[in-house]
C-alpha cells in the first residue's frame, strides 16, 4: 500500500514559495484572538448567500505515495453572477505597504483554493479575492483578481509537483530508512543482563501505546534499551516519530552516541538534536529582523537549499546544524526547527514538550501525530515540571523598566506605576507577616493591572520600534504572560507565595502539584516510556508524573556482580536537623576512618551545603593531611570541571569530594575505575524544610495523608540512590557506599534501598571485605 502524505495547502504553498528576509515581528498574545475575530467580523459583512470555513481536499496520485492536500477556504460568494473565493489576511503593518508588497505566498494560498473549488464545482472561471484586515482597528483593503480554470490549474499543478518532488525524496528516505531497521541487529555481541527485558517491554509500549516506568540500575544501557526498539517500531509503521527527552547534556550526548552505534550497524536514520535559541544563535545581541542579523536576511531565499545540503546528513547534531546554517547564511535556530518535519527522531530538552511558554507545537499539536516520546533520566521530571507550570514576577524590573519609560511612554510608566504601588502594598504586608506569606488563591487586583498593561504594551510593541528600552519592555512583557497564563489554570494544585528579601517583592504561583499538566501532555502522545537508575517507589513517580492508571512498571536490578559493591550502613549517628552541628566531629571521624584505613578517591554527599560547610571544617583541622575538593554553589563549567578532574588519576593517594546530594555531582557523572573508590552518603537525602516543600506536604496529606512522603521522604531517597550510584559504573568497578544516619534503621527507609544491597552494619571502623581493593578497582 502506498504511504500518504498529509499536507496543508498553506504548508505546501510556503514551502514552494517562500522568499525574503526572516523577519519575527511581535504579534502580541491576543494577535491570534483578534485574528479570529477579524476573520469573523469580515465574514459576517459579506452576503447571506456567503459560505465561511469551507473545507477542500485534492489526493494526488504518484507512483510510491499519494499526497492529500487539505484546507479551509475562508468563504466563497457570488457577487452578481460571478463567484468570488476570498482568503482572508491580518496584518500590523499599514495596508499601503502590505497591498504593494503583493505577497507572492497569500496570493498561492488564495489561487490553490480556488484551483481545489472550481476543479470540484466545475467552474470555468473564478473571482480570487484577497481581503487585508489591519490589526489593531480593523480596517481593510480587498484586491480582487479574475482567473480561468486553466490559468488557475497550470499554477496549482507547478506548485504541487515542486511539493511533490520533495515528497518523492521523503517517500525514498522512507523506504531506504525502514529496510535498514528491518535488518538492523542490536548492536552489542550481547544483551547485558536486564538489557534485553527493558528493550522488550519498550516496544510493546511503543505496539501498544502504554505509558512504562522503568528503574533500572546504571550499567545495563538504558539509552540503548530504549531507542533500539523506539527504532524498530518506527520501522514498522507503529510509530510516526521518536521525540527523545533529556535534562542533561550527558542524556544528550548518551542519545546521540547510542544512534551512531546502531548506524554502525547498517541502520539509516534522520536524527536532529534540538539547541535552545539563546544558545545556538549566532547574533544573539540582535533582533532577528534582516535589518540586524546578516541570517535573517533573505533567510528565506537559502532555506530549501539548506534543507537539501542537510538531508545527504543522516546525524544533525547542534555542530553539523550550525555548520549547515553558516554555509547557507540561514538562522540556525529557525533551521533547527524546519528539520524537525521530516526528523525520524529528535533530542531535546524537557522543556520544548512540558513547558507551556516553548513546547513545540509543531511536534506536539500541530502535526497531528501522536509521536512516541522517552523521557531520560525521569526522576528529575516532577520539580522540573512544578517549575515549568509555576510563574513569578519581582519588583525591582518594574521599577527599573518604568524609570526607563518615564519620558518616551508615558502612559505605560503609569500603569507600571500602578503594578508597583500593588507591590509595595503587598510587600508591607508581608514582611509584617514575617517575610513570607501564602495564599490559596491568585491576587486578582494585580492580574487586572496586568492586563491593563500587557493591553496597552502590545499596542506599542507591535509597532516594532527599535529603541534602547525594548528588550527590557519584552522581557518584561513576556514574564506578565506567562504569569496571566499560569493564573488561567490556577486551581487546587497552585499556591501563592509572597516572599520578601531586603526590599524586592517575589510573587510566585507555584505549582504544587504537577501531574495534571504532565497528563495533558502524554494525552497528545502515543506512548510515553520514563527512565530512571531511580524511581522508587514506582506508584509514587506514576501519581507525581501523571502517567495512566493502568501504566506498566519494570524494575531491573545492577547486572553487575553483588560482590563488587559493598554497602556500609552507621545507623550511631544521627543527621537530623536539629543534632546536626553536635554531629560534625563523629562524621568527620567515621569518613576520616574509612580514607585512612582505605586510601582511595571517596565522594562524600551532603543533604546541604549549610552541613557541607560544617562538616568540611571539622574534617579539614582532624585530617588536615588528606586533599579535599570542595563543591560550592552555582559553579561554572570551569570550576566542575576542575572539580571533576581532581578525580582523574585514581590509585592510593587518598581524595575526598565534597559535594551535595542532588547537585551536579550527585548524578551524570561517570567517575570509572580507579578514579572512585566510593561514595560517602550522610544523611536520607531529605530536601530542605521550605514553605514550598511544605505546601507539597498539606497538599498530599489532604488527598491521601502522604505528604511527609511525597514532599520529603521518596524525593530524598532518590537523591541517596543517584548518590550511591556514582560507584559502580562498569563490570570491572569494585566500590563501596558508606550511608551515615540512624534512620537507616527504620523499615520506613530500609525498604526503599535496592533489594540486592548487602548491608554491612559498622558503628565504628569500616572493614571491607578481602575482595574489594583500593588500589585498583578494576580488578
Amino acid at each position: 500500500m502506498k504511504p500518504t502524505y498529509h499536507i496543508a495547502v498553506r504548508s505546501m504553498v510556503e514551502h514552494v514559495l517562500r522568499s525574503g528576509d526572516l523577519r519575527l515581528d511581535f504579534c502580541g498574545s491576543v494577535r491570534a484572538v483578534e485574528g479570529i475575530r477579524a476573520h469573523q467580523q469580515v465574514q459576517k459583512a459579506r452576503p447571506d448567500d456567503y459560505q465561511a470555513e469551507v473545507v477542500v481536499d485534492y489526493l494526488v496520485v504518484c507512483e510510491k505515495f499519494q499526497l492529500q492536500v487539505s484546507g479551509r477556504i475562508d468563504g466563497i460568494f457570488k457577487r452578481g453572477p460571478r463567484v468570488v473565493v476570498e482568503e482572508i489576511k491580518t496584518t500590523n503593518r499599514s495596508l499601503k505597504e502590505v497591498v504593494a508588497a503583493d505577497h507572492p505566498i497569500h496570493w498561492g494560498q488564495a489561487l490553490c483554493y480556488a484551483y481545489m473549488w472550481a476543479r470540484q464545482e466545475g467552474l470555468v472561471e473564478v473571482d480570487v479575492q484577497l481581503t487585508y484586515v489591519q490589526l489593531p482597528g480593523g480596517r481593510t483593503r480587498e484586491i480582487v483578481r479574475r482567473f480561468e480554470m486553466a490559468e488557475l490549474e497550470r499554477f496549482f499543478l507547478d506548485v504541487r509537483d515542486r511539493y511533490a518532488l520533495w515528497v518523492m525524496t521523503l517517500a525514498h528516505w522512507g523506504e531506504l530508512r525502514d529496510e535498514s531497521i528491518a535488518k538492523l541487529p542490536f548492536p552489542y555481541p550481547v544483551y547485558r543482563t536486564g538489557q534485553r527485558a527493558m528493550a522488550v517491554e519498550v516496544y510493546r509500549a511503543m505496539r501498544d501505546g502504554d505509558h512504562l516506568l522503568v528503574q533500572a540500575a546504571t550499567g545495563i544501557g538504558k539509552t540503548m534499551a530504549a531507542l533500539y526498539p523506539a527504532v524498530k517500531a518506527l520501522g514498522e509503521g507503529l510509530i510516526p516519530k521518536v521525540i527523545f527527552l533529556t535534562a542533561r547534556t550527558t542524556g544528550r550526548l548518551a542519545a546521540e552516541n547510542a544512534l551512531q552505534s546502531l548506524r554502525t550497524k547498517g541502520l539509516r536514520l534522520k536524527s536532529v538534536t534540538l539547541t535552545a535559541k539563546e544558545k545556538i544563535c549566532f547574533n544573539p545581541d540582535n533582533a532577528c529582523l534582516p535589518e540586524e542579523c546578516a541570517f535573517a536576511r533573505g533567510h528565506y531565499d537559502r532555506i530549501n537549499e539548506a534543507l537539501k545540503y542537510a538531508f545527504e546528513t543522516d546525524a544533525l547534531t547542534r555542530a553539523t546544524i550550525e555548520s549547515a546554517a553558516k554555509q547557507f547564511q540561514v538562522c540556525p535556530f529557525e533551521f533547527s526547527l524546519e528539520l524537525l518535519q521530516w526528523a525520524d527522531c529528535v533530542i531535546c530538552d524537557y522543556n520544548y514538550a512540558f513547558d507551556p511558554s516553548v513546547t513545540l507545537r509543531r511536534l506536539f499539536v500541530e502535526e497531528g501525530r501522536r509521536q512516541a516520546v522517552l523521557v531520560d533520566e525521569a526522576h528529575n521530571l516532577a520539580d522540573r515540571a512544578r517549575e515549568m507550570f509555576s510563574a513569578r514576577l519581582t519588583k525591582e524590573p518594574v521599577m527599573a523598566l518604568r524609570r526607563q519609560l518615564k519620558s518616551e511612554l508615558p502612559k505605560l510608566f503609569t500603569l507600571l506605576g500602578q503594578i508597583n504601588t500593588w507591590m509595595v502594598t503587598t510587600r508591607r504586608r508581608c514582611r509584617q507577616a514575617g517575610g513570607e506569606c501564602v495564599e490559596r488563591h491568585v491576587p486578582e487586583t494585580l492580574i487586572q493591572h496586568l492586563q491593563t498593561f500587557m493591553r496597552a504594551a502590545e499596542k506599542w510593541l507591535m509597532q516594532n520600534r527599535q529603541t534602547a528600552f525594548r528588550a527590557d519592555l519584552l522581557r518584561f512583557y513576556f514574564d506578565c504572560g506567562r504569569f496571566l497564563r499560569v493564573a488561567e489554570n490556577y486551581d487546587q494544585r497552585f499556591a501563592t507565595l509572597f516572599t520578601v528579601v531586603d526590599a524586592e517583592l517575589q510573587i510566585k504561583l507555584f505549582c504544587v502539584d504537577p501531574s495534571h499538566g504532565l497528563g495533558e501532555v502524554w494525552q497528545r502522545c502515543h506512548a510515553a516510556v520514563l527512565f530512571s537508575a531511580t524511581l522508587t517507589p514506582a506508584d509514587y513517580f506514576q501519581t507525581i508524573l501523571g502517567c495512566q492508571t493502568q501504566a506498566r512498571k519494570l524494575n531491573l536490578p545492577s547486572p553487575f556482580p553483588k560482590e563488587n559493591l559493598t554497602v556500609v550502613i552507621n545507623t550511631r549517628i544521627s543527621t537530623l536537623y536539629r543534632q546536626r552541628r553536635q554531629s560534625c566531629p563523629a562524621v568527620s571521624r567515621a569518613v576520616g576512618n574509612l580514607v585512612v584505613r582505605h586510601p582511595g578517591h571517596y565522594l562524600l554527599f551532603f543533604p546541604s551545603y549549610e552541613y557541607l560547610e560544617m562538616v568540611y571544617r571539622q574534617f579539614s583541622q582532624t585530617y588536615s593531611t588528606t586533599p579535599t575538593m570542595v563543591q560550592i554553589p552555582d559553579m561554572d563549567e570551569s570550576q566542575k570541571e576542575a572539580f571533576l578532574h581532581g578525580f582523574e588519576h585514581g590509585g592510593r593517594d587518598p581524595l575526598v569530594g565534597f559535594a551535595v546530594m542532588g547537585g551536579v555531582f550527585g548524578e551524570g557523572i561517570d567517575l570509572q575505575g580507579e578514579r572512585l573508590s566510593g561514595a560517602i552518603i550522610v544523611g536520607v537525602g531529605l530536601p530542605g524544610i521550605c514553605t514550598e516543600r511544605e505546601l507539597i506536604r498539606e497538599y498530599h496529606d489532604r488527598l491521601d495523608k502522604r505528604g511527609f512522603e511525597f514532599a520529603y521522604q521518596f524525593p530524598g531517597i532518590n537523591r541517596v540512590l543517584q548518590a550511591a550510584g556514582r560507584v559502580i559504573r562498569s563490570e570491572e568497578d569494585r566500590g563501596v557506599v558508606f550511608l551515615i544516619d540512624h534512620r537507616y534503621d527504620q523499615p520506613r527507609y530500609r525498604r526503599l534501598l535496592p533489594a540486592h544491597w548487602a548491608l554491612r552494619r559498622h558503628d565504628r571502623d569500616v572493614d571491607l571485605p578481602a575482595n574489594w581493593t583500593h588500589i585498583t578497582k578494576s580488578a
